[in-house]
């Protein structure tokens, strides 16, 4: 094909599993635990324990969905099947949009890290952060794996030391000290705020856990998507557990729940009362590690779904183009593009822009989330037993349970004054989502029935043949024999390898489109040619650039045709129709344009 390649399945099996291990460890982590603790008193432990079983049930859900289905590699994918197109196109712009407001929220946070250490422009510290992750996720998709194994293995090990630290210092094997765990109920109880803090304080945790989903998009690019998802899916459980769970009870063991340095930076707090020297600056750096990690991943997360949405023309159908290194430069470019808008707004208006686009993505992820949850269960009866290699527990009655956990979620923001705006522009921007899809829909089903065109007059002696569709032998050959009546003009068909003609955007994932497609083309080729050659006719062919217009034009530089004939299915179900193909090719070549439409085949591509 002279289009595009394919994506490139750059990632390895151990930067998988640093991706799983370290996708649930954000800088909220860090630094936004300070707050639950400030809220929820020693039991917060408890909260996170909570959110963590809803996430961990979600990705149990997206596990099974994912191994059915290993080689989609996205969720609106799955959406799209048990709910219909509205559902697919709502997570995935939903999606998209949630992660490229995240990746400029988190080059201003990163560059607010710097500045602890370097007096410079907030603005300049933010551009060069996205630069820099920008051209990460541009280079290969090997080179974001390798820069997410290290940001990872760097977060992991800064909670694993703490684990280990903190355990040997309230177990009393730390010299001078022994074992103490009085500060779980000696500031006004184990509930201070009493157990319904517990529950108030879930809004805020459930935020800092978001990123666990990111594996399953990841794994669709290593050589086993199959094995990959299982693991990241099944090793969840335990990563929450230790990491979030076990982390937050030492804070609250070692540290008076209501102290000052326990709210502003609980593990710098924790790491100084056990004293270890220089523990600002480590975590200072152990932030921005985490902080560059979600920016990262953010926008390689947001560039895939962007490039699946395009391969749907759900998206400017440019956005599937990718460079010899397997990568989808514009679909990065693209939502790059939006973080550095973050970046201008933030610095330009704060208080307004930028504080608008925070909130108008606050609650998306629990939509999203919400919309996964549904198409589990409705897919889960659509599928054979054989497929299910990985199930949900309790099937529907955890799946039910995190249903109403999310739709729970959303009622407290929705009474909470602090969230309520939130959920409102959030709500706003689904709306908005939803009338471009209703656009997208009416542009889809707006072609006006085209007629058929005369047998054109004169002797057919180069006939080229545009086929986005497969024909039944006896149809195709009729239609070919009234341009042609003694069947001695050359033939040449040229087949776009286009993963809309072709159908493989309907079943396929990212790192998959392209190599579907050329091997779905490849044989509408063959299959074509086939046909015609038995009919006697003197017949070659090739797949064309994956833009229909573009490759006829090349087609008709290089064969010279007096006669071009374009198959097409019907008005209401084309796609050539809808963006005036033949129209055009009429306007364009001083050769008669015979239109052939004919009915869906029944191939399997």
């Amino acid at each position: 094909m002279s289009g595009s390649p394919e994506l490139q399945k750059g990632l390895t099996q151990r930067q998988l599993n640093m991706i799983a291990i370290g996708g649930v460890i954000g800088a909220g982590l860090f630094v936004g635990s300070g707050t639950v603790i400030k809220e929820a008193g020693p039991g917060a432990f408890i909260t996170y324990a909570i959110c963590g079983l809803l996430i961990i049930l979600v990705m149990r859900m997206l596990g099974e969905m994912a191994a059915a289905n290993p080689t989609t590699g996205s969720f609106a994918d799955y959406a799209r099947r048990a709910l219909g197109g509205w559902a697919g196109f709502s997570v995935g712009w939903l999606y998209w949009y949630f992660w490229v407001i995240v990746v400029g929220f988190e080059a201003v946070a990163g560059a607010q890290v710097i500045t602890y250490w370097i007096d410079a422009p907030l603005w300049l510290l933010s551009l060069i952060l996205m630069v820099a992750m920008t051209a990460t996720n541009l280079f290969s998709v090997s080179s974001f794996g390798e820069f997410e194994f290290w940001f990872a293995g760097i977060k992991v090990a800064t909670i694993v030391g703490f684990l280990v630290i903190g355990c040997i210092f309230i177990s009393g094997l730390w010299p001078g000290r022994d074992a103490d765990f009085s500060n779980l109920t000696a500031h006004g109880g184990f509930f201070p705020m009493g157990i319904g803090a517990i529950f108030a304080s879930v809004v805020v945790v459930i935020f800092s856990m978001v990123g666990a989903e990111i594996a399953t998009i990841a794994a669709a690019e290593t050589k086993n998507p199959e094995r990959a998802i299982s693991r990241a899916t099944n090793s969840v459980i335990a990563r929450i557990a230790i990491f979030y769970v076990g982390s937050m009870f030492l804070v609250a063991v070692i540290l008076p729940w209501n102290s000052e340095e326990t709210s502003a930076s609980p593990y710098v707090a924790a790491l100084k009362a056990i004293g270890i020297p220089g523990v600002d600056h480590i975590m200072n750096a152990v932030v921005l590690t985490a902080v560059l990690s979600c920016l990262n991943s953010g926008l390689y997360t947001a560039s895939r779904m962007l490039f699946v949405l395009a391969a749907r023309r759900e998206a400017p159908v440019a956005l599937i183009r990718v460079t010899h290194r397997g990568v989808p430069a514009p679909a990065i470019l693209a939502s790059s593009v939006v973080g550095f808008l973050c970046v201008i707004a933030a610095a330009i208006s704060p208080d307004t822009v930028f504080s608008f686009l925070l909130n108008s993505s606050g609650a998306i992820i629990l939509f999203v989330y919400l919309l996964i949850c549904i198409s589990q269960i409705v897919l889960r009866r659509r599928t054979t037993p054989d497929k299910l290699r990985i199930k949900m527990w309790a099937f529907p009655y955890l799946s039910i349970v995190a249903c109403v956990g999310i739709v729970a979620v959303l009622v407290q923001m929705l009474f909470d004054p602090g969230t309520r705006t939130q959920l409102f522009l959030s709500l706003g921007s689904w709306a908005v989502v939803l009338v471009l899809y209703a656009i997208t829909k009416w542009r889809g089903g707006s072609v006006e029935a085209v007629t058929e065109t005369p047998a054109p007059s004169g002797p057919a002696g180069r006939v080229l043949v545009m086929a986005n569709q497969s024909m039944q032998a006896d149809e195709l050959l009729d239609r070919l024999r009234e341009i042609d009546p003694d069947s001695s003009g050359e033939y040449f068909v040229c087949v776009p390898a286009n993963p809309i003609d072709t159908g493989q955007a309907d079943y396929k994932g990212a790192v998959y489109i392209w190599e579907a497609t050329n091997e779905a083309a490849q044989k509408r080729l063959d299959d074509m040619l086939a046909i015609m050659r038995g009919g006697g006719l003197s017949a070659e062919g090739a797949l064309g650039d994956y833009r229909p217009l573009r490759a006829m034009a090349e087609a008709v530089e290089t064969f010279h045709p007096d006669q071009l004939v374009i198959v097409t299915l019907p008005a209401e179900e084309s796609v050539w129709l809808r963006f005036e193909m033949v129209d055009r090719a009429r306007e364009q070549y001083d050769i008669p344009v015979t239109h052939v439409v004919t009915q869906a085949s029944t191939e399997q591509v």
